[in-house]
This record gives C-alpha cells, structure tokens and sequence, in this order.
C-alpha cells in the first residue's frame, strides 16, 4: 500500500506565532521538532495499517523543515519546491492508495487559527465556486485529480470541520482552535498519539466513499491585499481583472486551476 503525506506546520499542536513557523524565530526549533514528531506518527500509522511506501511532501514554505533523520526507513521525501503545479502535493500520482494531511490549518479571510492563510500573506481570500477555499481544498481536489481518496487530516478545529463538508468520511483530528492571536491546544505528545492511532484507523477503514468527486466547472476569485499585486497576475491568459484587489479566473479543467494559481500567486 503506497501512502501520501502532505505536511505542512501552522496546523501542527500548539503553534500559535509565526515566530514559531519561520525559519530563524525564537520558536522554530521547538515546532520544527513536533511537525516532525506528528509526521512520523503518520508514518507510524500508516505502516500498522499495511503501507509499504510512504512518501511525504514537505510543504511548508521553504519545504526543507523536518529533520529528515528521524524519518523510517520505508519513507521517502519530497524537499524544497519543483515548480510543479502540484505544489504542496507534488508527488503524488494515481498510483498511490491514499492520502493523509498533517498540521493543516484554515484558510485566509477565516478565523479559526491565528495563522490562517491560503497560499502566502499577500492573499487575503480565495474562494473556489463561491465557498471560501484553503490550502486543503486546493489539495483535496488535486487529490481527486489523481483518484487518490483522502484519509486523514490534522490541524485547526475549523480545518478539521471544513475537511469534513468537503470529503464525508475523511477521520480528523483537531489539535488546536484558535482564539483572535491566541490558541488552545491539546498537549503535543497527546496530539502525537492520536495522529498514529487516527492514521491506522483511518488506512485500516473502507475509503471508498474518500475520492472526492471534481465539480464540472471551476470559478475561482483570488483577493490580494494589494491591488499591485492584482494588477500584475492581471495579465496571465484567461483573467478577469474584476476589482482593484481582485482576480476572476472560470475553467472546466482543473489542471488549467492548478497551473493558473502557480503562476499568479508567486
């Protein structure tokens, strides 16, 4: 059984400051160490329920933050950015039996993490047939993209109820919810344990309702936090510049949505 693991950090338990996500911050060592924690819980997992093969997709910012010793020997993992389209999923093909999410958090132009955003700072909403979409939906259809169901999902209590509109059986588990700038969180050796024991469940259960159906059509509305930055994505073929902030974008192929959000939101 070959697994996917996309991992990204402001999800992870307990984190609460982007000093604390970003290289050089008085806090990332310390986090640094627990995404790799929750992600080699999902390995963990994933190997008590079966899977041969995992390859994990370092997906945070510059996506060489786990400490790649600590992994198991039967992983594999996918380091820094190709430039593929893909992105935070880049690696995954249909071969692959299953996804797993870990350390996801909400989406930007919500509330439910003090670190929500989608993509980078410089977006302030993006929305995908006029519901407000995160990282995770981004992903989850790129998921569907290659016929891979979804099994799991860390982070943000809202990721975790929003992950469960979009994918019914999806198993989640919410380490943390946040409050204004603030956050409660379970205790990251807690939130370690259930990862491993929430993956195994999860892999060990019928997926077959998990493989997200892709809409017909995609309308996708980019809000930036600057009308500069609007103005030059403006020009990639097939955008509408609708507001000052605001990019409009209408296609059939989700590939085509893929490729259009690489190359505007760089």
């Amino acid at each position: 059984m070959k697994i996917f693991i996309s991992a990204d950090i402001e999800g992870c338990a307990a984190i609460t400051s982007w000093d604390e996500v970003r290289k050089g911050g008085e806090g990332y060592q310390e986090f640094r160490e627990q995404m790799t924690a929750e992600v080699v819980a999902a390995c963990e997992g994933a190997r008590a329920a079966g899977a041969t093969d995992v390859l994990i997709k370092d997906a945070h910012e510059s996506g060489c933050n786990l400490i790649v010793s600590r992994l198991p020997d039967y992983a594999r993992i996918v380091r820094a950015w190709s430039g593929h389209p893909h992105v935070m999923m880049f690696g995954l093909d249909p071969s692959f039996h299953a996804s797993v999410f870990i350390g996801y958090h909400d989406a930007a132009g919500s509330d439910g993490n003090p670190l929500a955003h989608t993509m980078n700072d410089r977006i302030a909403s993006l929305s995908i047939n006029g519901e407000l979409a995160s990282e995770f939906t981004v992903n989850c259809y790129t998921a569907a993209l290659n016929t891979v169901p979804i099994a799991f999902l860390s982070g943000d209590r809202q990721i975790c109820a929003a992950a469960g509109k979009l994918v019914p059986g999806v198993k989640t588990l919410a380490v943390s919810e946040g409050f204004g700038r603030a956050s409660i969180s379970i205790a990251p050796a807690k939130a370690i344990r259930m990862i491993r024991e929430g993956v195994e469940e999860a892999l060990s259960s019928d997926l077959g309702a998990n493989l997200v159906a892709l809409p017909e059509n995609f309308e996708v509305v980019l809000k930036f936090n600057n009308a500069s930055d609007a103005y030059r994505s403006s020009f990639y073929p097939g955008i509408e510049h609708v507001e000052a902030c605001t990019l409009r974008f209408v296609s059939r192929d989700y590939f085509e949505v893929l490729r259009t959000l690489r190359f505007i939101t760089v």
